[in-house]
């Protein structure tokens, strides 16, 4: 692993990204069957911005003052996303790769509790009830946070306009998508018990 710690915290922050996703994908079939869902084009806006999080996010935009592991010179910052707006000391950014990688560990947290009732869309899977648990008596929406706490530290590494764009595009994309998750369960599950969870436990940011 002497490699890992040779590698500057740029290029380090995207092995958590690409460890959580690989193991998300992986793990995808292990979720009940889907009765329904609100339809894709009620979905469509929050996965448009979703997917353009990601992007923006996870954009690669090198440094100027050391070469890339392939030993070609990364591309100047000033040439893509406004280059860098600040540089923080090494020490920080190694910390906030941990940070990153602790948000997917969350992340999975809230994925092994709420087990078969996972899905990647809004969905009602069979069986569906309300989970009000472990991290979901944290949040409502524990991945929702997970993810936006892995941008928040990537963007404070990589700070470029780019990527700070990009986690103000994940906020919009996971409270759309929470709005329109809550009120599709609360139709299907009831108003009464949802309702009573949602007064509960705050959305997004926990304790608010």
């Amino acid at each position: 692993m002497n490699w890992i710690a040779q590698m500057p915290p740029e290029y380090a922050i995207y092995i958590p990204w690409f460890a959580w996703y690989a193991s998300w994908i992986a793990a995808a079939a292990w979720a009940n069957r889907t009765e329904k869902t609100p339809g894709n084009l009620r979905q469509l806006p929050y996965r448009i911005c979703e997917f353009s999080a990601f992007f923006c996010v996870l954009a690669f935009v090198g440094r100027a003052d050391h070469a890339s592991p392939i030993g070609i010179r990364d591309i100047t910052p000033a040439t893509l996303a406004g280059g860098r707006l600040w540089h923080l000391p090494v020490n920080v950014e190694w910390a906030l790769v941990g940070v990153a990688a602790a948000a997917f560990l969350f992340c999975w947290w809230a994925r092994i509790h709420l087990g078969r009732f996972w899905s990647g869309f809004v969905t009602r899977k069979e069986g569906h009830r309300v989970v009000d648990t472990g991290p979901y008596a944290i949040v409502r929406h524990p991945i929702y946070t997970g993810v936006i706490a892995a941008a928040m530290a990537t963007a404070a590494i990589k700070a470029t306009p780019l990527s700070l764009f990009g986690v103000l595009l994940f906020i919009v994309a996971y409270l759309l998508k929470g709005g329109l998750e809550e009120r599709f369960l609360r139709e299907e599950l009831g108003a009464e018990a949802y309702d009573a969870y949602r007064r509960r436990v705050p959305m997004l940011l926990p304790f608010a």
